[in-house]
C-alpha cells in the first residue's frame, strides 16, 4: 500500500511562494530536485509572495485561481507546494483544484517510501506515513456518510474514520514494537564494537553532497549513489582497515536537508543512533554548490536534534574537482591536527588524504617503541606480525628478539592480556578491560 508507486511520472505544478516574516524560506531550485527526485514531470512553476500564510488556501485566492487554470490547461494530475501545509488547507486546496495536492512534507515521504529496501527501512518510511496521514484522514472519508441510518443500522458502532484511526493506532504501535527490536539489535552490535574497541566513522551530509559516492569509493561497496536528492535511504556498514588504526567500521547513512520532517527524524531514530554513537563523524559537503553554508548549518541542526552535535567531526569538502584552482589537501587546526580534507570522491582524487587525516584523528593513543621479547614471548610476536604493525625485527647477543611497533594502544593492550603479560612489562598502564577477546 505504501511503497507501490508507478512507473511513469506525473505531471505536477509546483508552488513556491515567499512569505515575508518567513527567514527560512525554502530554496525553489531544491524544491524542484525534489519533485524531480520523487519521479513526477514538473509542468510548471507558479511564484508569489506573500506577508503572511492564507489561513484557508495558505496562498491567495487569486493565486489560487491562476494554479487552477494552470492544472486545467497542463492537464496537471498533482499540485506540490514547498511548504507545510496544515491538513485543512490541503483539504481546501484539493476540493478547489480538483486534485491531489501534497506538501513538501509529504513529498518528501514518497521519495523516502520509494528508495526503502530493507526491512528496517520500509518499517520507518511506514511509521512516518502513518503517523503524518492519521492528521488527514478526514479527507478520504468526506464523500461517506459518518454512520448510516435506517431501520435495521441504527444503534451503537464505530464510524468508518473512527474504524480506520483506530487501525492506524494500531499499526503505529505495532512498527513502534517492531523498530525497538531494530533499535536492540543494533545496540547489541555497537557493544560488540565497543567491547573489541573496534571504532565507528559515520558519513553524513546533506543529501547528494557525494556520501554514498565517497562510501564506494573508501570500501568498493556497491551502494547506490546518483546525483539525486535521498539516493540513499537504508544505513550501509563496511569494515576497513585505516592505518596505525586496524579494523575500523564505516558507516554510510541517509542524506539531511533543510526543514528534515520531525516525523521522519523521529521514525528514523534507529539509523540515526549509528549517527550519535560514532567515533568520528565525516560531515560530507558539497563544495561546488552555491549553497554550501546553509546545507552545512542545516546538517548541523539536525545533528543537534539527534544528540551527535558532541561527537568529534572532520570536514569532507567533496567535489573539488568541478572548483578552479582548488587541490585535494588538508586544512589543519593550531594544534596541527586535521579540521577538513578537500578531495573529490568520484574522481578518486585525495583519498590518501582523507585516509590519513582519518588515522590521526582516531589514532590519538598510539604505541611506537621498540620491544626486547625473550623466546618465550613468541606469542605475542606472532599477534604483532599478524596485525601488519612490526616495522623493523632485529636479534641481540642473547637471542632475544628486538622488535619496532606501531599500533593502537588498546590494540596492543588485548594483546598482552591474551599472553597474560603486564602492560607495566613495556612501562605502560593496564586499561580498563574492553573487550573479551581479541579479534
Amino acid at each position: 500500500m505504501f511503497f507501490e508507486r508507478p512507473n511513469t511520472g506525473e505531471r505536477a505544478v509546483l508552488v513556491h511562494l515567499d512569505m515575508y516574516e518567513d527567514a527560512e524560506r525554502e530554496d525553489p531550485a531544491e524544491f524542484q530536485e525534489l519533485v524531480r527526485s520523487a519521479g513526477a514531470t514538473p509542468v510548471a512553476l507558479v511564484t508569489g509572495s506573500r506577508s503572511s500564510p492564507n489561513p484557508k488556501f495558505y496562498a491567495g485566492s487569486g493565486k489560487v485561481e491562476e494554479i487552477r487554470q494552470i492544472v486545467v490547461d497542463q492537464e496537471a494530475e498533482v499540485v506540490l507546494f514547498n511548504h507545510a501545509l496544515s491538513p485543512a488547507q490541503e483539504r481546501n486546496l484539493e476540493i478547489e483544484l480538483k486534485c491531489r495536492v501534497l506538501d513538501r512534507t509529504g513529498l518528501i515521504l514518497d521519495i523516502f517510501a520509494q528508495r526503502a529496501r530493507t526491512h528496517e527501512g520500509k518499517l520507518q518510511v511506514e511509521l512516518a506515513q502513518l503517523e503524518h496521514m492519521s492528521t488527514r484522514l478526514v479527507r478520504g472519508w468526506t464523500h461517506l456518510e459518518r454512520q448510516k441510518g435506517g431501520i435495521g443500522l441504527r444503534g451503537p458502532g464505530e464510524t468508518q474514520l473512527e474504524t480506520d484511526r483506530r487501525l492506524l493506532r494500531e499499526r503505529i504501535k505495532y512498527i513502534h514494537k517492531r523498530l525497538e527490536k531494530v533499535r536492540k539489535q543494533r545496540d547489541q552490535g555497537r557493544r560488540a564494537r565497543r567491547r573489541a574497541d573496534i571504532p565507528t566513522v559515520s558519513l553524513v551530509g546533506y543529501t547528494n553532497a557525494g556520501k554514498s559516492t565517497l562510501f564506494n569509493t573508501l570500501s568498493v561497496a556497491g551502494v547506490y549513489a546518483a546525483d539525486q536528492l535521498f539516493a540513499t535511504l537504508d544505513p550501509t556498514l563496511r569494515r576497513l582497515q585505516v592505518p596505525d588504526v586496524g579494523t575500523t567500521i564505516f558507516a554510510d547513512t541517509v542524506g539531511f536537508i533543510r526543514h528534515l520532517p520531525h516525523k521522519l527524524v523521529d521514525a528514523f531514530q534507529a539509523t540515526l543512533q549509528e549517527t550519535t554513537e560514532a567515533t568520528l563523524l565525516l560531515h560530507v559537503v558539497d563544495a561546488a554548490n552555491e549553497e554550501r553554508e546553509r546545507n552545512l548549518q542545516a546538517v548541523n541542526e539536525v545533528l543537534f536534534e539527534i544528540g551527535a552535535d558532541e561527537v568529534p567531526s572532520l570536514m569532507v569538502y567533496n567535489k573539488v574537482d568541478l572548483l578552479e584552482q582548488v587541490e585535494p589537501h588538508i586544512d589543519r587546526d593550531d594544534q596541527g591536527r586535521p579540521r577538513a580534507v578537500w578531495m573529490s570522491a568520484a574522481k578518486d582524487q585525495g583519498t590518501e588524504f582523507l585516509m590519513q587525516a582519518i588515522s590521526e584523528l582516531l589514532a590519538d593513543d598510539l604505541v611506537h617503541k621498540t620491544l626486547t621479547l625473550t623466546p618465550a614471548e613468541g606469542a605475542l610476536r606472532a599477534m604483532l606480525f599478524e596485525q601488519n604493525a612490526v616495522l623493523d625485527e632485529q636479534w641481540d647477543d642473547k637471542g632475544s628478539n628486538l622488535l619496532e611497533v606501531r599500533l593502537p594502544l588498546s590494540d596492543f593492550l588485548q594483546m598482552l592480556r591474551r599472553c597474560d603479560i603486564a602492560a607495566e612489562r613495556f612501562g605502560l598502564r593496564q586499561q580498563k578491560e574492553t573487550c573479551e577477546e581479541f579479534f
